[in-house]
């Protein structure tokens, strides 16, 4: 039977991810990913965590997460150890009858002196007593809050002057929370960026961090963590207004404000792809590789991105960032691009995310 470790060691090194890349793209600490390709479950805190894990982990990597479940457990049931009966090799069935009969005699007997004890016993009013649980009302204080909700909890989210309240509505095969905004559905270990105020931009922060799927008696611990929305460019890297740009930009994003920006690329052919990220100290240098067909990668970026590409039209490209996903071209077919993705500034302040051919 395959490795269930080695078959996520070979899809993580086709593709060419460490797990650093892989932690910051599904927010899966290192030390997990790499247990589970050691097939070394000790790490994790429950075995919720390692479904939730192994499936999203597989997802991201292009495997099929029922099959990755399905070795999981053969890798379990393996490790169980087999029954003593199995050991025995035609094992009389008369001490089983025996000893069946002897518990029958004795719930015989249990059952009928308990009859008779509650016929002898005076008649009493039945009273009918149900505890309720009465919801609880939680208020994020801080950038951080964590807790184990049930069904009919809320926790109150104070944004500037405005405040937002999200209740737990309950457990099915996945967990069910009732925003500003909607309806949300969570499954283990995932984790979803919600924008309260309908801004384009994220504010809140939510993770399923354990639960138990159809069991809303056992609630699910749940974490909220508020975003600190960064301004994109450093203080001392000044945006170029538009005027001053030379030649007419594409324009891709238009915005009151420069926020941090993630640029995909999926690779529809062979080609060469260069890039390197601009005004930022902990990421200098260049970055150059041939890529296949169906290879991608993902460039995150504060303020600005060089690009070279040997074939425009072998990779597709879009721009994901405050909550918005905007595709674009950066060339046609079998021509060589260099131009910069960076952030620019209108007449009358406002930011545009632009493409900038270079000579």
């Amino acid at each position: 039977m395959e490795s269930l470790g080695n078959k996520l060691k070979e899809a993580r090194e086709t593709k060419g991810l460490t797990f650093e890349h892989v932690s910051r793209d599904t927010n899966i600490s290192s030390k997990f990913l790499e247990a589970l390709e050691r097939e070394d479950y000790t790490p994790f805190p429950g075995e919720p965590y390692v479904l939730g894990f192994l499936k999203n982990y597989g997802e991201y990597l292009g495997l099929d997460p029922e099959e990755l479940l399905s070795l999981y457990r053969s890798i379990k049931i393996r490790e169980q150890p087999v029954p003593v009966e199995q050991l025995l090799r035609n094992p009389s069935p008369l001490p089983k009858i025996l000893g069946r009969l002897a518990i029958c005699l004795v719930l015989l007997a249990v059952v009928g002196g308990a009859g008779y004890y509650i016929y002898r016993m005076p008649k009493k009013p039945d009273v009918a007593q149900q505890t309720v649980r009465t919801a609880s009302e939680y208020m994020l204080n801080n950038d951080f809050f964590e807790r184990r909700l049930y069904p009919g909890d809320s926790i109150l989210v104070v944004e500037g002057s405005d405040s937002y309240k999200l209740v737990f509505s309950g457990i099915s095969d996945a967990i069910t929370i009732t925003t500003p905004r909607g309806p949300i559905m969570l499954d283990l270990g995932q984790q979803v960026t919600v924008d309260l105020n309908n801004d384009g931009f994220g504010e809140l922060r939510i993770l399923a961090a354990d639960f138990v799927k159809n069991d809303n008696q056992a609630g699910a611990l749940l974490r909220f963590e508020q975003e600190v929305l960064q301004t994109a460019a450093s203080p001392e890297i000044p945006i170029e207004t538009l005027s001053s740009v030379s030649e007419a930009p594409l324009v891709i994003i238009s915005s009151s404000g420069a926020f941090p920006f993630t640029l995909q690329a999926v690779f529809q052919g062979y080609c060469l792809f260069r890039y390197e990220i601009l005004f930022e100290r902990d990421k200098q240098g260049r970055n150059e590789q041939y890529y296949q067909r169906s290879e991608e990668i993902n460039i995150t970026a504060m303020n600005g991105i060089r690009l070279g590409i040997s074939n425009a039209q072998a990779v597709k490209l879009q721009v994901i960032g405050a909550g918005r996903t905007v595709p674009f071209e950066a060339g046609g077919a079998g021509e060589v691009v260099a131009a910069e993705l960076r952030w620019v500034r209108d007449d009358e302040t406002r930011y545009r995310l632009v493409l900038l051919r270079l000579e």
